[in-house]
């Protein structure tokens, strides 16, 4: 085997959680694939896993050896498409993860369109409101809202948006409607839980720029289940207002203090990893997306 076939199945192990699954996935036995693991560690004179009856571990060495593998891996993948992409369309499995919000209200909606360009593309969505990163999920592609914290990261802004605050007619009704920002602070306030910064919500006042820190009956690690609580009528929201626009439209939110909410700009990110960009099926999905794209 080559080099590039023994750092690939160091790779594959990894991200697939032992020999096994990897040498099912590259045709391999475990046998052959445990020999290719020990030919590299004897190569590189380190070992980069270590591995019990149960699961496997990266060391530190194993660490950067990953990192550094992908994006080796990344290029062979991109110069094998840039000189056979005359040949055709952009084409190949692309792995794409982004949050539930983000997939159901803009992303599928747009799959019919892009399948239609790029027809020789197949699509693996990943759909999680959990933080994820490309040492632990397999991806070409993230697509993330909001701050984003790895500057080793390639990040491409493809749209941007704002938040609103809003409530459904049935808490308004019950609780009545909150006539000043201040209010709220006696109100149930639903906030993401793990981001404190969206537990501060800004408003205009007559001595400038007000930050209130709210609270309520309920938390959730779901954008989509914060929709959901709001609908019901447990509680107000602050939200990326492509979450509700439709609930808004049809009566099912009321928006609150529109005129006095400051909505900072809600960025929306297609995050690769380095050397990734360049891969066809990643240029021509990211190129998609931002041609698409409007204030969400």
């Amino acid at each position: 085997m080559s080099q590039p076939s023994d750092m690939a199945a160091f790779v594959r192990i990894v991200e697939t959680g032992g020999l096994a699954p990897a040498a099912r996935d590259l045709g391999l036995t475990p046998s052959a694939m445990s020999k290719q693991l020990a030919r590299l560690e004897a190569r590189l004179g380190v070992r980069l896993l270590t591995r019990t009856t149960r699961r496997i571990a990266l060391t530190p060495e194993g660490e950067t050896y990953l990192a550094r593998a992908r994006d080796i891996l990344s290029l062979i993948d991109a110069a094998e498409q840039d000189v056979t992409a005359g040949r055709g369309r952009p084409g190949g499995l692309l792995r794409v993860n982004t949050g539930t919000a983000f997939a159901r209200h803009r992303l599928i909606p747009l799959l019919p369109a892009f399948f239609a360009q790029y027809p020789a593309i197949t699509l693996d969505l990943g759909v999680t409101d959990r933080r994820v990163d490309f040492m632990t999920e397999q991806a070409d592609v993230l697509l993330r809202t909001g701050a984003l914290g790895d500057s080793s990261l390639v990040a491409r802004k493809i749209a941007s948006g704002r938040r609103i605050v809003c409530a459904a007619p049935a808490y308004l009704d019950r609780r009545g409607r909150p006539a000043t920002p201040e209010e709220l602070l006696s109100h149930d306030c639903l906030v993401l839980r793990g981001l404190a910064r969206l537990t501060a919500w800004p408003f205009r006042s007559a001595t400038g720029l007000q930050t209130l820190t709210v609270r309520g009956v309920a938390t959730t690690d779901s954008a989509e289940a914060l929709r959901d609580m709001a609908l019901v009528g447990l509680g107000i929201i602050r939200v990326s207002a492509f979450l509700v626009t439709r609930d808004i439209a049809e009566g099912r939110l009321i928006p609150l203090f529109e005129d006095l909410h400051v909505s900072e700009e809600v960025a929306v990110w297609a995050v690769t990893a380095p050397g990734r960009q360049r891969l066809p099926r990643v240029q021509a999905f990211v190129d998609f997306l931002a041609q698409h794209a409007v204030r969400w």
